[in-house]
């Protein structure tokens, strides 16, 4: 089964490069954020088109998430965070799917910082983190798939120098990531590729993405009843270089439907992992 996580940057406006990406690589389950469109101007009938069932979170102009599949109908669990900071923002959606509950998720971005966003910044990581406690405690395997905002260390981020001010890469921010972390979820991407510069952001200025010059932001976590099934991680990073694409390239995970005697960064399969330019 494989697992994906994008943030479309407006999934009307890149609805094409959207429907290629399916195409091409055809996904089990996709997380989507940033739909920037309200819940009635959701493309159901293309998704439809393109083979998958949907759920949705929209929100006119900003946020918005969605839950994707071709593995079978997403059952909606929970839209919206318990004890959101403000529930009026679309970034957390919820579903059981093909027998694992999917968690997708657009954490608030907290620039400039300091300042008001900042401190929902991290007030909605707060919540989530509780959220995720209760997950895990659930022993359900869960999958919390999504746009983070956060590069977890300097490994993450290209000249981490510069990013010292941005809310992206704070110190309270990491800190929460590396507390989400502890609780016993695995970052499946990392855990696979431990010492790779691998990003799933680049920015549309200076060059970036032809120069490597990006950031990992975009993360799944596995509980562990997934991660004895994680067999392959990798970012699509080819998407982020097509005609009118996201900022963003899609992010995925691969897990057997059983877990596997024994397994290794060297068992997974680095056929579509991300590579350095």
């Amino acid at each position: 089964m494989r697992i994906a996580t994008y943030n479309v940057n407006g999934v009307n406006g890149r609805l094409p490069v959207l429907l290629r990406w399916l195409a091409e690589t055809r996904p089990d389950i996709v997380c989507l954020q940033e739909l920037k469109a309200p819940s009635e101007k959701f493309p159901a009938q293309a998704i439809a088109d393109a083979g998958y069932e949907a759920i949705w979170h929209g929100q006119k102009s900003w946020n918005g998430v969605a839950i994707l599949s071709r593995v079978g109908t997403p059952v909606e669990t929970r839209r919206g965070l318990p004890d959101d900071p403000d529930p009026s923002q679309s970034r957390y959606l919820e579903a059981a799917v093909a027998g694992v509950l999917v968690g997708g998720l657009y954490l608030p971005n907290g620039n400039p910082r300091p300042g008001p966003k900042f401190d929902y910044k991290l007030a909605w990581f707060d919540a989530f983190i509780a959220h995720a406690a209760e997950l895990l405690a659930s022993g359900a395997p869960v999958i919390l798939a999504g746009d983070y905002n956060v590069m977890p260390t300097e490994l993450d981020v290209y000249k981490p120098e510069r990013w010292t001010d941005d809310a992206l890469f704070a110190p309270e921010v990491r800190a929460r990531y590396a507390s989400l972390r502890a609780q016993g979820w695995t970052d499946a991407l990392r855990h696979l590729h431990p010492g790779e510069t691998i990003y799933t952001f680049f920015d549309y200025f200076r060059n970036a993405y032809a120069r490597n010059a990006g950031l990992r932001i975009d993360h799944l976590l596995l509980s562990p009843a997934l991660a004895g099934r994680l067999t392959g991680a990798g970012v699509d990073r080819e998407a982020r270089g097509w005609d009118k694409t996201s900022d963003h390239a899609p992010t995925w995970i691969e897990l057997s439907e059983q877990a596997p005697r024994t397994r290794s960064a060297s068992g997974s399969r680095p056929s579509r992992a991300a590579k350095p330019a």
